[in-house]
C-alpha cells in the first residue's frame, strides 16, 4: 500500500490501483471506515479508464493521527495529496464522513473539483426523530465510554446487518482507527454545516441516496439535491447506509455513466 508523508505532519496511505489511467477519482471513505472500503468500486472505474485514489484519512486506517482533526486540516491533507502526486484536477466523490469532506473540498478548491458524488451523506447532521437523535447520543456514549470493540461492534451490525462479509470488514477498520481520531471525527461532524454554502458548489453534482438508510435521514440528504444548482438524485430502493458495498451492481453503472457525463442507467427510479 503506498504512503506518503505530507507536509500537513500526516504520513497517508493510499490505494491507487490503476496509476496510468486518466481522470482522477477521489474516493473518500465513512467513518471508522479505510481506503479499502472503495474495492467493489475499483473495477469497474478502471475497466472506464479512470484512476481511482482512496486514501485512509487521517487517524484512520494505516494513516497517522497527528493530534488534531477537523475537517478544514483533512481538505489540506487531500490537497497535499494531489500536490505531491501532481493531480491538478479530481473527480471527488465521498461516503457519508467522506461525503462531508468531498462538499468541503468542493467548496474550498472548485477549480480541482470535476465531478462530485456524495453518497448517504448530509450538509448538516440534524436527525428528524427521537430515535436518530439517541442513536448518535448511543455512538457518543459509546466511543467516549465503553471503547471501540463496542463501537465497532454496534455500528458495524447496524450497518450491515444481512452482509457478514462487510460486517466484519467494517468492524475491523473501526478497531483500527486511533480512538481520539474517532472521537474528534465525530465532533467535527456534529458541527459541520455547509447547508447555507450548498449554492456555491458549481461541479455538477450526483447524490445517491439508499431510501432505508438508517444513519443518515434520506430528508437530510433530500437538502444537498435542493441547495446544490442542477444536483441529480439516485435513490435506491431497500438500501442501506453501506450501499457500495451491498449495492455495487446499482451504485457503480450510475457512478460511471455520471463521472463520464452519460445519462444514469434507467434500470433504477431515479430523482
Amino acid at each position: 500500500m503506498p504512503q506518503i508523508d505530507l507536509p500537513t505532519g500526516v504520513r497517508m496511505f493510499y490505494l491507487d490501483p490503476n496509476p496510468q489511467g486518466g481522470e482522477v477519482v477521489l474516493l473518500l471513505h465513512g467513518l471508522g471506515s479505510a481506503g479499502e472500503s472503495w474495492q467493489l468500486q475499483f473495477p469497474a472505474l478502471e475497466g472506464a479508464g479512470f484512476r481511482p485514489l482512496a486514501p485512509d484519512i487521517r487517524g484512520f486506517g494505516r494513516s497517522s493521527y497527528p493530534g488534531r482533526w477537523r475537517i478544514p486540516e483533512v481538505v489540506k491533507d487531500l490537497k497535499a495529496l494531489l500536490d505531491a502526486l501532481s493531480l491538478p484536477r479530481t473527480h471527488v466523490v465521498g461516503i457519508s464522513m467522506g461525503g462531508v469532506l468531498a462538499q468541503a473540498f468542493a467548496l474550498a478548491h472548485p477549480e480541482r473539483t470535476h465531478r462530485l458524488v456524495l453518497i448517504n451523506t448530509f450538509a448538516r447532521l440534524r436527525p428528524r426523530s427521537p430515535a436518530g437523535w439517541l442513536y448518535f447520543l448511543f455512538r457518543l456514549v459509546l466511543v467516549y465510554t465503553v471503547g471501540m470493540e463496542a463501537q465497532a461492534r454496534t455500528v458495524s451490525q447496524r450497518i450491515f446487518p444481512d452482509a457478514p462479509v462487510a460486517r466484519e470488514t467494517l468492524r475491523r477498520h473501526i478497531l483500527q482507527a486511533n480512538p481520539c481520531a474517532y472521537r474528534a471525527a465525530m465532533r467535527a461532524l456534529a458541527l459541520f454545516n455547509a447547508y447555507p454554502r450548498l449554492s456555491e458548489i458549481q461541479a455538477p453534482t450526483l447524490v445517491i441516496t439508499g431510501l432505508a438508510d438508517t444513519t443518515v435521514d434520506p430528508k437530510n440528504q433530500g437538502e444537498l439535491v435542493q441547495g446544490i444548482p442542477q444536483a441529480r438524485w439516485l435513490r435506491i430502493a431497500g438500501a442501506g447506509h453501506g450501499l457500495i458495498a451491498t449495492h455495487p451492481d446499482i451504485v457503480n453503472p450510475a457512478l460511471v455513466a455520471f463521472l463520464q457525463g452519460k445519462p444514469l442507467p434507467t434500470t433504477e427510479p431515479q430523482g
